[in-house]
């Protein structure tokens, strides 16, 4: 069968020119018998003039076509250039749809890696910047718009990186401190003349993993008190069986004390976690500030044993939310503040609307003040992390587990408030947690 077709093409292809000198011939021959030889010689020479004319004709048309084959036209042919034409349509046709699918597929690329959190550098044999996603652009601070074409060393200052591209060993990826990130880097050969860089940021991933190992530091530490308290008294206890009833009821009485700080701990511990929790969504339902600030003035006023002043002023409605958690919030916001007053203290808590021009700063805001030993600006923004301490004997003096402001800044994100901190060392401290104006009760 192919060698049929491929005789039935090359048939085509020779027939025409075949027939043309069939047909010169015959009208030579016919001038020839009619006229005379003279007349009949001029004929053939006139007719292959007129074919030598038409074939450069055609050799301009293909010459002009094939240096701009974009802005010119393919010329139509006849006799032995149709199939010559016909197929240099089809290869332009399919270059044309190979062109398209290409530029499809580049975009594609281009977007997906545009989207990846991952840096991506092409660069060639000379380690010269040839392409670039917005990931490596933040990563190496490096611009492809002002950079493309410039080696990537006299860009990305940095030793390590230096010296990790001049060894040419990369096997293993570089771990590099940059622009207060921390990025893995490796070089993967990618052509001859080409290599690809990737970069990845972990100091996520580092942060986590320092808070993680901090987190169980600090825990064990906590509890590691307690234990030692309650492990002691009862080895004094099983060795010294005849110990009077009144120190025998003192110890007992630290040990509970002991015992009842490692429960809220735990507790405190375990509420943390929960708030943490993508499973565990925000219970929405009417909270009524009036009822729940109420109970929170009365903890307060018992905790505090008569020992400070302290105010309840509401001035604002009924919110949206999660009573337990808004309890627990506003209820270790106050407990700190009793804690950290000296004894004739004033604290005031107020509820309030805010009504502003500006509506990023318009909502409701439960205010904790007081005029107690405050806070040094160094301490501020960290008060809100895990077991964070500003003064660690104090804090073991009024028995915090120091994780009440960790669970505060999590329920109010889970409410979408936010925790704002003014304070001043011996002159106090203000306390607010802010909501939007969308939390409030239609009334």
């Amino acid at each position: 069968m192919k060698v049929f077709l491929s005789s039935l093409s090359s048939l085509s292809f020779w027939l025409p020119p075949l027939i043309r000198f069939i047909c010169i011939l015959f009208s030579a021959g016919l001038t020839y018998f009619f006229i005379g030889p003279r007349a009949g010689l001029s004929v053939a020479l006139a007719i292959l003039l007129f074919i030598v004319i038409q074939q450069l004709s055609y050799l301009y048309k293909l010459d002009a076509w094939l240096k701009h084959p974009g802005s010119t036209r393919l010329p139509n042919g006849w006799g032995a250039w149709t199939p010559v034409f016909s197929s240099l349509y089809r290869l332009r046709r399919d270059d044309g749809k190979n062109q398209a699918e290409l530029s499809e597929w580049l975009a594609r690329f281009r977007q997906a890696m545009h989207l990846l959190p991952d840096g991506v550098v092409i660069m060639d044999t000379l380690l010269c910047l040839e392409w670039c996603n917005p990931a490596a652009e933040k990563h190496l601070g490096i611009k492809l718009e002002k950079d493309q074409n410039m080696r990537v060393t006299n860009v990305v200052r940095h030793p390590d990186f230096i010296q990790y591209i001049s060894t040419g060993d990369y096997k293993e990826p570089c771990t590099l401190a940059l622009r207060e990130r921390t990025l893995i880097v490796q070089i993967i050969p990618f052509e001859n003349r080409r290599q690809i860089l990737v970069t990845h940021d972990v100091t996520e991933a580092k942060q986590i993993e320092m808070m993680r190992r901090d987190f169980i530091a600090n825990a064990s530490h906590e509890l590691r008190t307690p234990l030692t308290v309650i492990n002691g008294f009862l080895e004094i206890a099983s060795t010294h069986p005849e110990l009077d009833e009144v120190t025998r009821m003192n110890h007992l009485t630290l040990m509970t004390e002991q015992g009842q700080r490692m429960q809220h701990l735990v507790d405190d511990m375990l509420t943390l976690t929960r708030l943490e929790s993508i499973d565990y969504p925000v219970r929405s339902e009417q909270v009524d500030i009036p009822k729940l600030l109420d109970q929170i003035l009365r903890e307060a006023q018992a905790l505090s044993g008569g020992k400070h002043e302290i105010s309840l002023h509401i001035d604002g409605p009924n919110i949206h939310g999660s009573m337990e958690e808004l309890r627990s919030a506003f209820g270790n916001l106050v407990s700190n503040a009793v804690r950290y007053t000296p004894e004739g203290g004033k604290i005031d808590l107020r509820w309030q609307i805010v009504n502003t021009a500006d509506q990023n700063k318009a909502g409701l805001q439960f205010i904790v003040q007081d005029n107690g030993i405050g806070i040094s600006p160094e301490h501020i923004s960290r008060l809100t992390e895990r077991f964070y301490r500003v003064d660690k004997s104090r804090s073991r003096e009024t028995k915090g587990t120091g994780l009440g402001l960790a669970i505060v800044k999590h329920v109010l994100l889970r409410h979408h408030a936010a925790l704002n901190i003014c304070s001043q060392p011996g002159k106090g401290s203000t306390f607010s947690a802010h909501f939007p104006m969308s939390a409030k009760l239609a009334s």
